[in-house]
């Protein structure tokens, strides 16, 4: 889906499409050359990373193994809680793999923070992160990204797999929602 699509949702589009593939086809370069003959596991967390690993899952040139968890910091609201629950785990035993982590966006940190944790706790070889976005304003911890993608303002972002309401997922590229879309004033 288009933009062009949603025109009545969509205040302004923030990184295309080819934005995407450019810096998604680079870092899968890069892992490709530091992971080459290193049992790599590509770890995502659902829902909102699922287009970013399809993609730069794709783009690597060197054979990995992919996985995906489920995690909730929000219970039933929509500010953090900071305790982090997971909803389904990993199928792979990470002890003594190189992790390489896949993510949509990073925003306060703390889930993500949490997960490197949790991933080192488990005994992996390795412990790195590719984030395709991420919002430094937000920051209340401190993650080390070893793969970047794009910095972006504080604005409610949807596309590429991020969402608002699970609507907007499928938007092929990074889009800034209007605000009267969020804060419902329009169905």
């Amino acid at each position: 889906m288009q933009i062009a699509d949603v025109p009545d949702a969509i205040d302004h589009e923030l990184v295309s499409k080819a934005q995407i593939e450019a810096k998604i086809k680079e870092t899968a370069d890069q892992v490709s050359r530091d992971y080459r003959g290193k049992n790599l596991l590509l770890v995502a967390v659902l829902k909102g990373a699922i287009n970013t690993m399809a993609a730069f899952s794709q783009a690597l040139s060197i054979p990995a193994q992919l996985d995906f968890m489920t995690l909730s910091s929000y219970g039933s609201g929509t500010v953090s809680q900071g305790t982090v629950t997971i909803r389904q785990d990993l199928t792979a035993d990470v002890r003594g793999r190189h992790i390489l982590i896949v993510e949509d966006i990073v925003d306060s940190g703390h889930t993500l923070a949490w997960l490197v944790d949790e991933l080192k706790r488990r005994g992996a070889a390795s412990v790195e992160i590719f984030a395709l976005l991420e919002k430094p304003s937000r920051h209340e911890v401190h993650v080390d990204l070893k793969y970047r993608g794009y910095e972006i303002p504080d604005e409610f972002v949807v596309g590429f797999g991020l969402d608002y309401d699970e609507r907007f997922r499928n938007l092929d590229s990074i889009a800034v929602l209007k605000a009267e879309v969020y804060q419902g004033e329009q169905a």
